[in-house]
């Protein structure tokens, strides 16, 4: 069964009493101070890290510690969009659950504390989780994309978020998850799409934050890795032979500007997510598949960037 959006976020109007843009001149602070050897193969690019170990091309956002801290910042935003919770499948003392594309590993390591008798595994990429962890937490360096070596059956859930940069061939993921859940298990996917919402008029079409993912967009289909539409994952899993799937659609604002706590809390900290996240998207795809000039990729960026602080755009993502 699908649910649709949420509701229009209200905007609250109290960040609008004065004719200032920014949120600043509203009093809202944001400013960011208040294995073997060879998976250590990095490339360097427009003054960001980023993976070589399984190909220069698997991963187009860096591994930085600029972008780790962006990982983690975002874990925080998805943990307030779900009322704290960290998966939305109806769980029952699950013995074994993998996290693909676990990035710092930070779900992962909050699941092996929630679920102390689970062993938890997380694969990405790249080394970059921690060495101290759960003792029912342990981490490998795997490409997801190849063939998995679990045996089938093997998981009571598995969990992605945010990978869609760097898969290629979703209907061969989800069926490599498909073998590997146990009957009666759970998949469950979560992206953020690549398109700037607005329920009230407020975006113009030359919003840089809609021309970025625009541009963004069409870098990526020329990847190989179009952004995930409203069905491609259900469509996917569906294909992979799963039932009784659901679907769950959250608004995420750029910026504190709505009414709602929790909201405003989420677009808070989407606003110093996207300090970083806009160039972290960005770079690599402009530059190095679209042929941009370094200079105007970080226009581009900035752009972004600096039209989030505008208070008068309401603007967000759907998750």
């Amino acid at each position: 069964m699908s649910q649709g959006f949420e509701a229009s976020i209200e905007v609250d109007e109290s960040l609008l009493g004065n004719d200032d843009s920014d949120y600043a001149s509203s009093g809202y602070e944001t400013s960011t101070q208040s294995l073997s050897s060879s998976v250590y193969d990095y490339i360097f690019e427009n003054g960001r890290r980023y993976h070589a170990y399984f190909g220069v091309d698997k991963n187009p956002l860096p591994t930085d510690e600029a972008e780790q801290n962006r990982m983690d910042m975002y874990h925080e935003i998805a943990l307030q969009l779900y009322d704290g919770r960290l998966h939305l499948a109806p769980l029952k003392e699950p013995q074994r659950i993998l996290d693909i594309g676990t990035g710092t590993g930070i779900w992962a390591i909050d699941m092996a504390d929630a679920y102390s008798e689970a062993e938890v595994i997380g694969i990405d990429l790249s080394p970059t989780q921690p060495g101290w962890v759960p003792p029912n937490c342990r981490f490998e360096i795997d490409d997801a994309e190849q063939d998995w070596t679990f045996q089938p059956d093997s998981f009571d859930f598995i969990h992605a978020r945010n990978i869609a940069q760097g898969v290629s061939d979703w209907p061969r993921l989800v069926s490599q998850a498909y073998r590997c859940t146990k009957p009666g298990g759970y998949v469950e996917l979560s992206e953020v799409g690549q398109t700037a919402f607005c329920d009230d008029g407020t975006m113009a079409d030359d919003n840089p934050i809609k021309v970025y993912l625009e541009i963004l967009t069409d870098a990526m289909t020329k990847f190989g890795r179009p952004p995930v539409g409203d069905n491609t994952l259900k469509e996917n899993l569906e294909s992979a032979g799963f039932v009784d799937i659901k679907t769950d659609k959250k608004k995420e604002p750029i910026g504190p500007w709505a009414k709602d706590k929790r909201l405003k809390n989420v677009g808070a900290m989407t606003l110093l997510n996207g300090e970083e996240a806009f160039h972290s998207y960005g770079m690599m795809a402009f530059t190095r598949i679209l042929g941009m000039e370094t200079e105007a990729a970080e226009k581009l960026c900035r752009d972004a960037v600096q039209a989030m602080y505008n208070k008068n755009h309401h603007i967000y993502f759907c998750k």
